[in-house]
């Protein structure tokens, strides 16, 4: 597995395949997490079926909300990968980065997003202080799958995995295969950062 992420991705991989080998990687994460937010989401699929034109202004906020998020966040993993693969950084500062960039990164995306929206579009009042206010609330619903954040948040999952295999085969000093001690260790990692950006939106939800 990891073999394969090394042939995309590796550092030595010129922009110009790494950023379209970044977005195919993000659609393959983004189009399931999309699927299973729509289908755990009580009436959703029945109201983007049927109402008139529903469909597209949801693809429309997927494509240029969700996906720039998605893709931003995988570029700054799939880039830790590749120097830990490389042996420029060590696993301590791959996920070092890789919290800065999952969790800060996809945090201060939102709250651009929520500012934005408000001042060009006219959302929460027209507001931009309104819009961070909500951001706290947004973060913790998305560490839990609970809104279209959240999709966009899993979405980003498919990076975590190569990247967290190789800090655990680093750390355990294992096979270069994709043991289940890594793999293991592997989804903690990435709970821990679900749990991050849970503490993180309540921290907000507390100051604003």
């Amino acid at each position: 597995m990891l073999a394969w992420f090394d042939r995309h991705f590796a550092i030595g991989v010129g922009a110009g395949r790494f950023w379209p080998n970044v977005v195919l990687l993000s659609l393959a994460g983004l189009l399931p997490a999309l699927w299973v937010f729509v289908a755990r989401t009580p009436g959703f699929a029945g109201h983007l079926a049927q109402a008139d034109g529903a469909l597209a202004p949801f693809l429309r906020q997927v494509l240029t909300t969700g996906l720039p998020v998605v893709v931003l966040v995988n570029a700054v993993a799939m880039a830790s990968f590749a120097r830990l693969r490389a042996g420029v950084i060590s696993p301590v500062a791959a996920l070092a980065r890789d919290v800065t960039g999952r969790v800060g990164l996809f945090a201060a995306l939102q709250g651009a997003l929520f500012a934005g929206s408000a001042q060009v579009f006219g959302a929460f009042g027209g507001d931009p202080v309104q819009g961070l206010r909500v951001l706290g609330p947004t973060l913790e619903q998305a560490a839990v799958f609970g809104n279209l954040a959240g999709a966009y948040f899993y979405a980003a999952a498919v990076s975590a995995l190569p990247l967290y295999l190789a800090v655990a085969q680093r750390s355990l000093r294992g096979p270069q295969g994709a043991g289940p001690a890594a793999v293991a260790t592997a989804v903690a990692l990435f709970a821990v950062h679900a749990l991050a950006l849970a503490v993180f939106g309540r921290v907000l939800t507390f100051l604003l």
